[in-house]
């Protein structure tokens, strides 16, 4: 079975990270220059939130494209459900779809690992499906011959 951690080992541990305190519009720059769909929010090494587009669209909607002088704390999801590096490809993806969870950061104890997204996990599935493809055509081209005589 596929776990998360062979999903972050494929896709690198490169983090982004953003306090409750930093200014929203600083949120969005980083995003915006990292190509980044989520930042994880830590305070103190504790995982306090997560801001994706969906907070900073809902937030710029509100106040007529502004961002203001709010900080991510005021818009980020408190709340994130996360998950360990072990758990499994299936319980991933029945996470994001019961909590609309784009982003799902990977924590190892108290020590954020990384952040695994929906584009992640369907990068996973072709790649899977892929490896299974490529061992089944190579199963088939060395299908034994039957030698048997008189059958």
């Amino acid at each position: 079975m596929l776990k998360v951690s062979e999903i972050l080992r494929v896709k690198g541990h490169t983090l982004y990270t953003g306090t409750p305190d930093m200014p929203i519009l600083r949120a969005l720059e980083t995003m915006s220059e990292q190509d980044i769909g989520s930042l994880v929010i830590m305070e103190h090494g504790e995982l306090v939130g997560m801001l994706t587009f969906r907070e900073i669209i809902r937030h710029l909607h509100a106040n007529h494209g502004n961002t203001g002088n709010n900080t991510v704390r005021s818009i980020m999801d408190d709340a994130p459900v996360s998950v360990s590096p072990n758990t499994g490809f299936e319980e991933v993806q029945r996470l994001m779809l019961e909590k609309h969870a784009r982003y799902i950061p990977v924590m190892d104890g108290p020590t954020l690992m990384g952040v695994v997204s929906f584009y992640d996990m369907a990068q996973a599935i072709v790649a899977a499906q892929q490896f299974e493809n490529n061992m089944l055509k190579a199963y088939i081209r060395d299908w034994p011959t039957d030698t048997a005589e008189g059958v």
